[in-house]
């Protein structure tokens, strides 16, 4: 095994002890999206018209991306609260590789959110939503999502390093709180202004939305939307890798001091 390898597993290990060690916070997190699907579904639900559409069908998918999108906010606070505790001066002083910390924190948090995205699944099926297509386009959707999720926590991991600070890494993350509401995860952009509709849809959470609603069979690509909703697999794929590209090589840059 190699060097990369070993040390990352054992970095995603200590992530995944963290977790076990905290099973209350674990739990509160994987019952907010339950929670906001019951709310927006039966709460919004009742007040948002979809001709054609059930809006808690329309609805799952989005919530399943913005809380992949969580993962800006989970990387970048794990990330400043060990650089601002000493924790990451201490792995730096050990011979470990350079990669396997911020890898091994992104992978953990990929278990988890595997673990975690279950319940949502459950409650979505619970509640009316159905997956519509086949079994192998499901599985390319969930596929998309962990990808989604990995990219997203690199980049919170960068910024967790740069922020060195909890504080301000809770502030930042919360911020990020507002992405999905500048997306289709909610509610369609069809009749947004031009300009806000243009920046809706070329916000990564809304070409991966619509990704996994026409995988899951339940809304079709809306017609006359920005390249990345219109192609929305394509679009998922090259924001995915754009964030994975442009951030994991930053973390592992930044965790090294540079």
């Amino acid at each position: 095994m190699s060097a990369l390898a070993y040390d990352g597993l054992a970095m995603a290990g200590r992530q995944l002890r963290r977790v076990r060690n905290s099973p209350g916070l674990a739990v509160l997190t994987q019952l907010m999206p339950v929670n906001m699907l019951l709310f927006f579904g039966y709460v919004f639900g009742s007040a948002i018209a979809m001709p054609g559409r059930e809006y808690r069908a329309f609805l799952v998918p989005g919530l399943l991306v913005a809380t992949a999108a969580g993962g800006l906010m989970t990387g970048m606070f794990q990330a400043a609260a060990d650089t601002h505790r000493g924790v990451t001066d201490r792995f730096r002083s050990l011979p470990v590789s350079r990669a396997a910390v911020p890898l091994g924190q992104a992978v953990a948090d990929l278990v988890v959110t595997t673990a975690g995205t279950v319940p949502l699944l459950l409650v979505g099926l619970a509640v009316g939503w159905r997956i519509e297509g086949s079994a192998l386009a499901a599985a390319g959707a969930v596929g998309l999502l962990l990808l989604f999720r990995f990219a997203c926590t690199c980049a919170g991991i960068f910024l967790g390093l740069l922020s060195r600070s909890e504080e301000a890494a809770g502030q930042l993350g919360a911020s990020s709180f507002v992405l999905p509401l500048l997306s289709d995860a909610y509610i369609p952009t069809d009749h947004l202004p031009g300009w806000l509709r243009t920046l809706a849809e070329w916000n990564p959470i809304s070409a991966v939305t619509t990704a996994l609603r026409d995988l899951f069979g339940n809304v079709p690509v809306p017609p006359g939307a920005a390249w990345p909703v219109a192609h929305p697999v394509a679009g998922s794929l090259a924001w995915s890798l754009l964030l994975v590209a442009v951030f994991l090589p930053a973390a592992v840059r930044r965790y090294g001091g540079e």
